[in-house]
Order: C-alpha cells, then structure tokens, then sequence
C-alpha cells in the first residue's frame, strides 16, 4: 500500500513539474513576442528556473521598463491567440538550414553541442501570412499558449553567453509564471515584501555594514553590524566548545603546493586570489594562493603529530577570514562576497563513526535553526562528473551520508552530481520567513583528502588506519547569513540577537538623574542599552528609535521621576504602561538570553 507520505511527494513532484512546463512554455512566448517586436533579435536559452522563468537575447537595443511592457502585452496577445505548441524531431543539416537562414547564430552553436543526429524543435503557427515561430527546444510545454496567461515580466539584467566574460554579453529578460491568478499575486506581494526587507536597504538605515568601491566585495562592518557579528561568532564558539570542539586559527596565504595537494588547485584555482612573490626555486617563480577554505590547513594541523584511535572524533573550529575570486557582476550585498569568514569546522573520525557523528550533527543544526524560527529541506548530492578518487570510495561515502540520514528519520530530496569533487554531501535548504529558500548549512563526507594528505591514526589493533574528514559548516559565511537574518525578521531582531536592545529616552532635563539610574540597571543586567537625554522633543525620540527597530523603548518624564518607575514602549507590542526599574530588567534580561 502506498503512503501518505509517498502520496504527499508525488503531489509535490507534479506540481513541480506542471509549474516547470509552464514557466519553460512562458519562456517561449517571451521569444516569440520579441522577434515579433524586434525583427533581428538573436534567442539565445530560455529555461524555466526557481519560481520563474528567463531567454537570454541579443537585440541592439537596450530593454526599458517601457519596452517589458511592451513585450508583456505582445505576450498577451500570443496568450489569446491560444496557439498549439507542436514538437517535430529534425534532421541537424535542417535544423542548420533553418536557423542559418534566420540568422540564429546561438542555435547554431547549440546544435553543434548535441550530441544526436537529430535535434527536436517546438513549433507554434502565428495568425494571418506570419510564418511558424519555431525554437530549438527539447521540451516539454504546456499543450497551448493560453494555458500560460498568468505571467508577468519582471526585470532585465546583462548575462554572457554561456556564462563566459569572454563572449557575446546578452540582455536577460526575467519573468515568472504560475497556474493561477491568485498564485501569481501571492508571488507578487513577497516579491514586494521581500524589497522591503532587502539587507542591503535595511543595513544603510540600522548602521550595520556599507560598501566601498576601494574593497569590491568585502563589507566594512559598522559597529551596530560588528555587534551582530560578534553576537554570532560567540554564541557560535562557545556551543561548539561544548560539544567537543577545539578552535583553531589557521594563515591566510600558502604556497601553491598546498592546494596542488588538495586538488583545489586543479579544481578551483580559477575562483581563487593567487599572486607571485617575485622569489624563484630553480627555474619556477613561486606562486601563492589566499585560501578560499579552510580544510587543507586542517589537514596540515591532523599531520602534525601521531594520533590514536583514542583521539577520534578530532574536532576542529575554525573562524578564520577567506577570499573567494567571484566575478564582479556576481557580487550582491552580504550574499555573495569576495571576503567573508565561515562557521567552519572539520571532523577526523574513525569509518565506524560516521553515522553517530553524522547524527550528531544533524540534531546541532537543527537545536541553532529552532533558535532563529526558521525550518529547513535536506538534500543529498552525489558525486560529480569532476570527482577525485574512484567509485568505489564514492560507494562507500555515499552509502554512509545516506544510512545516517535514514537513520535519523530526515526526509530528502536526492541532487544528482551536486556533490563536492571530494565526496558526497547533505545540504540544508533553510526557510525564511517568505518561504525563500537559502543554502546554509552543509554537511560532506571525505575520503579523498585524508589519502592526499596521507593522513593516518593507530587503530586498537596497533595498524595504522586512514581517518574519514567531515567537512561541516552549520551558519554557512557569518555574511550571507546575517544577510539572511536581516531579510527574515525584516531588521526586527529579537531581543536577544538585537544590536541595541533598549533605548532610554527622557522627557525633560529634570529626569536625566532618573534616567541615568535605568541605564546603569540595564548596562549591570548586561543588556546593550543607549541613552538618548538631548533636548529633541519625545515624538522625535521615539519616532528616531522606531526607524532603527529597538525592542525597547523607555521613556521617563516627571511621572516616571517622582514614582520610581519606568514608561515602556515594545516595537512588537506596543505601549505596555508603567512598570518598576526591577521588573522591566527581568523582563528584558529573560528575553536577551541566548536561544542557543
């Protein structure tokens, strides 16, 4: 009998891919209403993608907003035309005969990249002496175009063809496409939530972070900002402490035989900071890399010294800053940098170990998620078509990342290749408050680098035995995730994550003495407490200190003054009323503890 559950997925995969058609057929009739629009338009891909949907074009003119209107309302039309969409299986020498004569260069390219004699191609007759719009396409579609009419263009961006700076920089049309109206506006609305909670907006009006053009990529963190992060960092430091972790703090810069011996070299030197000292050995010039990750070093530390079983599980922390090479278009706020530190950590485990640690692990993310009101997805990526090592290690790896997770009762989605090219590995699709999806937390088995590194323990039978690494983040990059956490509480910390937590306001000058007091009650409670006792009017005051999203608000006139007491204002709440000094400290106090 099936289950439920199996029931419950089967919807989910359909609707994925009843949504995945027709985002993909939306992509179409964006191509069709373009050449319509723009005689000579040269179509490039257009895939469906992640609630939406996109063709890469080159056209000579720039889009406008102007012009997606346009275009959106060719589409319409094309929607009301209804036209079938028909599949036919040609020839490759008529496929080159077609879109040569069309001028349709990229189609070219990509018919040269297939590999079968024949290529399949969608075809869709357009009213009156118009000729067919035909694209090459492997499918499928929805069977009509009018089953595609709840769409809606969205933006236009650059893109170069087939991801190389090196080639033709094309126009990138997005848009998205859903089986409803009210799906559509859904979508809509947390688009437009989600520009109201954009870090990058809400890190200028906090004082969290900026940017410069003289540090492309790498935050100048404010001292709000810098409060968040090392609010982070410790809470991060002093729970792995607890769970059996040694903090390390590994260099910057190695030699390139370092990452020749990882592999990374081979693998990963292109995203990498490297340079030259100018020094020779022999006939070489010695060339050095900024790590972009912390695991080689770690291996280095392991090698160090003779190690027993008896030392296994070796945990290492490591907080240390890298640099990534990521190309300048690709960089956005907090979520993708050049500079960053990670929640970083590698475990040396014996082979029987690797479920119980795996276990482990699993209920830590899930203890720091639970902190943060955020859920997550699994999923399990299997070996690439890049990978090290030979399948039968890859066997091995795999079947043991995925017995711990069938284990542990986690449900998961399997991502074919997405794997590291040294082993398999799980990873954490976190939910935010919109229902986003973000990649943070991961956890990758490795059998690969231990052999590189010809890393060794001596096992209770007096051999010597080769460790299995896990590489583990659960944080991800302390950026990208407080980047996240800006969006999901739309800079409304709670108490115990905020940078500033209570803001003390007086009325007049007659209550600063009265004031003072609070602020002194607070600061020895050790909650982060500001004291705002200029001449600025109160409604000034509190409307200042709702526009940074304090939790607190205390305000203290003259009443406040002969009574002893304090007058609360919440951000969540509201006007709580008067209260005494002693009880509101508790109140906070309880409220500013850490979550995990």
């Amino acid at each position: 009998m099936e289950s439920n559950e199996n029931r419950q997925d089967q919807a989910v995969s359909d609707e994925a891919f009843k949504l995945d058609r027709l985002r993909h057929s939306a992509s179409h009739i964006l191509a069709q209403a373009v050449t319509r629009l723009y005689p000579g338009a040269k179509l490039a891909i257009g895939p469906s993608i992640q609630d939406g949907f996109y063709y890469d074009i080159d056209v000579d003119t720039t889009f406008s907003e102007e012009d997606l209107e346009k275009i959106a309302a060719e589409m319409k039309r094309i929607v009301k035309e209804n036209q079938p969409f028909s599949q036919e299986s040609w020839s490759k020498d008529k496929a080159r005969a077609y879109f040569s004569a069309h001028q349709q260069d990229y189609k070219l390219e990509l018919i040269e990249g297939i590999a079968d004699e024949e290529v399949s191609v969608f075809i869709n007759p357009q009213k009156g002496d118009a000729e067919p719009f035909i694209d090459l396409c492997a499918g499928p579609h929805v069977p009509r175009t009018g089953n595609a009419k709840h769409f809606k263009l969205l933006k236009v961006s650059g893109a170069y063809w087939r991801g190389d700076a090196t080639k033709a920089q094309l126009q990138r049309i997005y848009g998205t496409a859903w089986t409803s109206k009210d799906d559509l506006d859904a979508y809509l609305f947390r688009l437009e939530e989600a520009k109201k909670r954009d870090h990058r907006r809400l890190g200028k009006e906090l004082d969290l972070f900026l940017f410069s053009d003289l540090a492309p990529g790498a935050p100048f963190w404010l001292p709000n900002g810098e409060d968040l992060y090392e609010n982070l960092v410790s809470r991060m430091r002093t729970l792995l402490r607890a769970e059996g972790y040694s903090q390390v703090r590994t260099p910057l810069i190695y030699d390139k035989a370092l990452w020749e011996t990882s592999g990374h070299w081979g693998h990963y030197h292109q995203h990498m900071f490297h340079f030259s000292d100018g020094e020779t050995e022999g006939d070489e010039t010695r060339i050095y890399g900024l790590k972009p990750m912390n695991c080689p070093a770690h291996m280095v530390i392991y090698r160090s010294k003779k190690r027993s079983y008896r030392d296994l599980p070796l945990r290492y922390s490591d907080q240390g800053v890298l640099h990534r090479n990521e190309l300048s278009g690709a960089l956005s706020g907090l979520t993708r940098v050049r500079q960053f530190s990670q929640d970083d950590a590698h475990i040396f485990v014996a082979e029987d170990q690797i479920q119980a640690e795996v276990e482990r692990l699993l209920d830590l993310i899930n203890r720091v998620y639970g902190a943060f009101d955020m859920g997550y997805q699994f999923q399990f990526s299997t070996r690439p078509a890049d990978k090290l090592g030979d399948d039968a290690l890859w066997d091995q790896a795999e079947s043991a990342l995925e017995a711990a997770l069938k284990s542990h009762g986690a449900a998961y989605t399997v991502n074919e290749g997405d794997g590291a090219f040294y082993g398999p590995k799980i990873d954490f699709q976190v939910l935010d408050a919109l229902g986003r999806a973000h990649q943070c937390a991961t956890i990758q088995l490795d059998y690969q680098l231990p052999q590189r590194f010809e890393l060794s323990y001596v096992g209770a039978d007096n051999t010597l035995h080769t460790p299995v690494v896990i590489h583990r983040a659960i944080l991800g990059s302390f950026e990208r995730f407080i980047g996240i956490l800006i969006e999901h509480f739309a800079g409304n910390f709670p108490v115990w994550l905020a940078p500033e937590q209570v803001r003390v306001m007086t009325v007049s000058e007659k209550s600063v003495a009265h004031g003072n007091a609070v602020v002194a009650a607070l600061s020895a409670a050790g909650i982060k407490v500001v004291f705002d006792d200029s001449a600025n009017k109160i409604g000034y005051k509190i409307r200042e200190c709702h526009g940074k999203k304090v939790p607190y608000m205390v305000v203290i006139g003259e009443k406040e003054l002969e009574e002893g007491t304090v007058s609360i204002r919440s951000r969540d709440h509201g006007d709580l009323g008067s209260m005494t000094v002693e009880d509101f400290v508790a109140r906070v106090a309880e409220e500013a503890r850490p979550r995990f």
